[in-house]
C-alpha cells in the first residue's frame, strides 16, 4: 500500500488505538494535519500551548489507561510541551511525542527552528526515535509507542522529518519489533524469602504505589489475607479502596496523622509494592518502612534505592500478588486494629469538622467542607485533578477514592499548571464521568486559557479555583521557615472577566454557607455537558498534616548551628514585625 508519510503517521495512531493528538499545528506538520481531517479515529485537539498538550495526554492515560500523543512542530513546540513530557516520565506515564522534524531534503544550514530535538529530549523519554526513510514512518511510530507501553511506562519521542510528511512510499502496515516486552522472571527464590519474611511478621504494613494499579483488586484480598494495614503513596491514591476497614493514610511517616503513625509504627515487616519511597512520597522521606522491607517493583534500579529492602523482587505487582496469594494462609481478623484506624480516622474527621464550624464565622472557605461537600455531591467515579501545591495535598488528604485513575496529580515533577489541562485530557478519554479540577491561582495563571479548549472541545470538567492570592504552598513555608513572604503573593485578576472571555461558566464561592449550593451548580453544569469554572475564597489558616510534615523534617535534617540560626532569624522577624514603627520624619 502506497501512503504519504502523514497517511502513514495516521494510519500508525489508528491501529495503536491513540484517539487523541493534542497540539497546535504549524507550517512543517499541515499535511499530518491535513490527513488527521480525515480520520475517522483520531481526533486532533487544538491546544493555546503546547505544554498543555503534554499535560492533557498525561491525564488523558491516568483517567483511562489509554495512551495519547503529542504532536508538536520543530524546536518551540517541543520545547513548550518539556514541562508535561518531564512530569510523565517521572511519573511513569506512556505517552508518544510525535515531533516534527526539520526538512532533510535540504542542505542548507538554519532552518526555521534548527535544533537539536533529539539531545533536547533525551534526558526526560525512555527512548528517542526517528524515520530516517519514508518507508520506515509506520514501524517507527507503532515501535515508540511500544517502548512507551511496555515495562516501565513512560514518554517516547518519535521524530519525522517534515519533507517525509509529503511524498508517497510504500508502506507495510506491520508493528516493529522491540515493542513488547515480557515481564521479568519472578525469582522463586525472592518469593520463598518474601513469604517466610511475611508470615513470620506479627503485623505487617502494606504500602502501594500507582505502579500497583493493576492489581487494585487482588490487593484487597492480600492486605485481608495478612490483615495488613495499608498505606499508598500519594499518587497511589485510590489503588485501595479508601473505605476499606484496613486503609490507614497516604503515607505513614510524619507527614501523616498521628494515628497512622502509631500503626506503622507498631508494624514489624513492610511490603511495599509498586513505590519508589520519592521524595514527595515520602514528605521529604520523612519516613522509615518498619521492620524488613520487602519491596516489589517492575522497574529493577528501584527495589532497595532509598530504604535498605531485606527482600527484593523485580516484577509486574498483579503477578507477584497472585504469587504472594497463592501460598499466604489467612489470619484472623484483627479487631483491635481495625479499631485504631477507624477511631484515628473519627478523630481526623472530628477535628476538621471543629475546623469548618469554625470557619463558618469568618472568611473564606473551608478546605474540608467544600471536599466533604464535593464527594457528597458528585458520584463515586468522579476524576479529580489536582496541581502542584496545596491542591494536590488538600485532595490527597480528605479525598476518599475507591478506585484508581480517579486522582491525577503532579507529584514527582511537580509542575505548577498541570490540572486544568490534565482534567481537559480525562473528560475527553472517559466522556461522561465528571472531571473536577482543583488548581491554585498561581497554577490557574499558567494554564487556565485552556478552559477555550476546554469549550470548544465539549471537555466537560468543573475547574475549582483555590484563591488565596498567593502561591500558597510556599507562602506558608516563607512564614514558618523565614517569618515574611517574598514574591509569592500574587498580582489580582478577574476570574468572571477571564470565564466570559473564554465562554465558561461562572460562580464565585465565598463562604462556607454557599458551598453546597456552589458545587450543585457545577455538577448540573458539568451533566449538561458544559464546563463550569467556582472562584473559591479558599481558607488555608488549617495547615496539611503533609506541609506540616514536611517543615519538622526538614528543620531537623539540618545541622544545629542552622537550627538556631533558623529560629533566630524567625523570632526576631516577627518580634520587629510586632513593635510599633517609629515614625523618624
Amino acid at each position: 500500500m502506497r501512503l504519504t508519510g502523514a497517511q502513514a503517521v495516521v494510519r500508525a495512531l489508528e491501529d495503536e488505538g491513540i484517539a487523541h493528538a493534542f497540539g497546535i499545528p504549524g507550517t512543517h506538520n499541515i499535511e499530518l494535519y491535513d490527513a488527521l481531517a480525515v480520520s475517522e479515529k483520531v481526533r486532533p485537539v487544538l491546544v493555546t500551548d503546547e505544554q498543555s498538550a503534554s499535560f492533557m495526554a498525561d491525564g488523558h492515560w491516568r483517567a483511562s489507561g489509554r495512551m495519547a500523543c503529542v504532536n508538536v512542530v520543530p524546536g518551540a513546540g517541543l520545547t513548550h510541551a518539556l514541562s508535561g513530557i518531564a512530569e510523565a516520565y517521572l511519573d511513569n506515564v506512556p505517552m508518544l511525542v510525535l515531533a516534527c522534524g526539520i526538512r532533510l531534503e535540504s542542505d542548507r544550514a538554519y532552518q526555521l527552528h534548527d535544533v537539536d530535538q533529539m539531545a533536547i529530549a533525551a534526558p526526560v523519554v525512555k527512548e528517542t526515535l526517528r524515520a530516517s526513510r519514508r518507508d520506515e514512518i509506520y514501524r517507527t511510530v507503532r515501535r515508540g509507542c511500544g517502548i512507551a507501553r511496555a515495562g516501565v511506562p513512560g514518554p517516547v519521542m518519535v521524530e519525522v522529518p517534515a519533507d517525509h510528511y509529503l511524498a508517497q512510499d510504500s508502506v507495510e502496515q506491520k508493528a516493529a519489533e522491540g515493542g513488547h516486552q515480557d515481564g521479568p522472571t519472578l525469582e522463586r527464590d525472592a518469593i520463598l524469602l518474601a513469604l517466610e519474611t511475611l508470615e513470620g511478621a506479627g503485623r505487617p504494613l502494606l504500602y502501594v504505589g500507582f505502579g500497583a494499579a493493576g492489581a487494585s483488586e487482588a490487593l484487597v484480598e492480600l492486605a485481608e489475607r495478612l490483615e495488613a494495614p495499608v498505606s499508598t503513596t500519594i499518587q497511589g491514591k485510590g489503588v485501595f479502596p479508601e473505605s476499606h476497614p484496613l486503609f490507614l493514610w497516604p503515607g505513614f511517616g510524619d507527614a501523616a496523622p498521628p494515628f497512622a503513625r502509631r500503626v506503622a509504627e507498631s508494624c514489624d515487616v513492610t511490603l511495599a509494592i509498586g513505590c519508589r519511597f520519592s521524595e514527595v512520597g515520602t514528605g521529604s522521606y520523612g519516613l522509615q518502612p518498619p521492620g524488613a522491607l520487602v519491596h516489589v517493583d517492575i522497574d529493577p534500579a528501584v527495589p532497595g534505592r532509598n530504604f535498605e529492602a531485606a527482600v527484593k523482587i523485580v516484577g509486574d505487582a498483579g503477578v507477584v500478588v497472585r504469587a504472594l496469594l497463592a501460598e499466604l494462609r489467612p489470619r484472623s481478623e484483627n479487631e483491635e486494629l481495625r479499631g485504631r484506624i477507624a477511631d484515628g480516622h473519627a478523630e481526623v474527621a472530628g477535628a476538621r469538622g471543629a475546623d469548618a464550624r469554625g470557619a463558618d464565622g469568618g472568611s473564606g472557605v473551608s478546605p474540608s467542607s467544600l471536599f466533604r461537600a464535593l464527594q457528597a455531591r458528585f458520584p463515586a467515579e468522579t476524576v479529580y485533578a489536582t496541581d502542584s501545591g496545596n491542591g494536590t495535598f488538600l485532595a490527597m488528604e480528605w479525598l476518599r477514592l475507591e478506585a484508581p485513575g480517579r486522582f491525577l496529580a503532579p507529584v514527582d515533577y511537580s509542575c505548577m499548571g498541570y490540572a486544568v489541562p490534565a482534567s481537559i485530557g480525562a473528560a475527553l478519554a472517559r466522556p461522561g464521568v465528571p472531571v473536577v479540577a482543583l488548581p491554585g491561582d498561581g497554577a490557574f495563571l499558567m494554564t487556565g486559557l485552556e478552559l477555550l479548549t476546554a469549550a470548544r472541545e465539549g471537555a466537560a470538567t468543573a475547574v475549582f479555583v483555590l484563591r488565596d492570592r498567593e502561591l500558597a504552598q510556599i507562602s506558608q513555608f516563607q512564614d514558618i521557615a523565614l517569618s515574611r513572604r517574598t514574591s509569592s503573593e500574587l498580582p489580582d485578576y478577574d476570574l468572571s472577566a477571564l470565564s466570559r472571555a473564554v465562554g465558561i461558566d461562572y460562580r464565585c464561592l465565598g463562604s462556607n454557607a454557599d458551598i453546597e449550593e456552589a458545587v450543585d451548580w457545577s455538577a448540573s453544569t458539568l451533566e449538561g455537558g458544559r464546563p463550569a469554572m467556582v472562584e473559591v475564597a479558599i481558607d488555608y489558616s488549617e495547615k496539611t498534616y503533609f506541609t506540616r510534615g514536611v517543615v519538622r523534617t526538614a528543620f531537623g535534617r539540618l545541622p544545629w548551628a542552622d537550627r538556631l540560626r533558623f529560629v533566630g532569624r524567625a523570632l526576631g522577624r516577627r518580634v520587629r514585625g510586632s513593635l510599633p514603627r517609629i515614625d523618624r520624619s
